[in-house]
């Protein structure tokens, strides 16, 4: 009697994905280790210049909290967060629009597995990666001075440990959902070189605290981009998680938590429903 048909196993073909594509990295090891030398000097400059800033200041902004120890675990959280969309994401989202052009996603239509998956993780950076080893070099000196304070020492509690890495996904998720509606609108306009440039440009705005923008005009961003195009929250509530303990330090955070869970599930349904509009609209290359 003959089984019936078995759907893909995602996981699977994920690492089956990574692995062919850190084969086709390891052909050009010197052009991989160049790469992977360029994102860590990038990244050891960013060091750098905030050394250099904190030479003249004891925190980002008056009163923040955002000290030099802190503001370096806030910078590591922003690189685990955009290697990690650097690496799975970022060249599979640039090739899309080549994709409708020469007609590629005629064939990603057509293969058994859902093409959203497909298009989104076929290709892994692993360069991209050398800047998440990094970041964990700089939370690990970071969290060894704040822990042994003299004055305020920093406790971890298994509650910091959960929810860390469970924001930080929920970072990378938020960000995948915004690139993934950008790629979509490729199917539209053909070529959306300037709408995927302006992924670039909102994301800017979640590498610093958000208290920075609490003053004047800058409320109007700080709701923009934190209720709107939810961008802010990405990387601040789970750098608070680890930096600066949520409870109780302000009323406000665990609810700015609560609302980075609520809008995870809102931007990855929405990109969901942007890609599957997009596929209806789609006409093949050859036709």
């Amino acid at each position: 009697m003959a089984e019936p048909n078995q759907g893909p196993h995602y996981g699977r073909v994920l690492l089956t994905f990574a692995r062919n594509s850190l084969v086709r990295d390891m052909t050009f090891r010197a052009n991989f280790l160049f790469q992977c030398i360029s994102s860590v000097s990038w990244t050891l400059m960013n060091v750098g210049f905030y050394l250099i800033i904190f030479q003249y200041t004891n925190s980002i902004g008056e009163g923040t909290g955002w000290h030099k120890h802190q503001f370096f675990l806030f910078l590591a959280t922003t690189w685990f967060i955009n290697s990690l969309v650097q690496a799975f994401f970022m060249p599979n989202a640039e090739e899309f629009s080549e994709l409708i052009r020469t007609g590629g996603l005629d064939f990603a239509l057509l293969k058994p597995i859902d093409t959203q998956f497909l298009v989104s993780f076929h290709k892994v950076d692993w360069s991209s990666l050398s800047n998440f080893a990094v970041g964990l070099v700089l939370a690990a000196i970071s969290l060894s001075y704040l822990i042994t304070d003299p004055v305020a020492p920093l406790q971890i509690t298994a509650t910091m440990i959960i929810l860390y890495p469970l924001f930080i996904l929920c970072g990378v998720a938020i960000m995948y959902s915004l690139m993934i509606s950008l790629s979509a609108t490729s199917i539209w306009l053909g070529r959306n070189q300037t709408l995927y440039n302006f992924w670039f440009y909102i994301t800017n705005f979640s590498r610093y605290p958000m208290e920075i923008y609490q003053n004047g005009w800058g409320w109007s961003l700080w709701g923009l981009f934190t209720f709107v195009i939810p961008v802010l929250v990405v990387v601040n509530v789970p750098a608070r998680i680890i930096a600066k303990p949520l409870d109780p330090r302000a009323a406000w955070e665990w609810p700015l938590a609560g609302f980075m869970l609520f809008a995870t599930v809102v931007c990855l349904v929405a990109s969901r429903w942007v890609f599957r509009k997009a596929l209806l609209s789609y006409r093949s290359a050859s036709s």
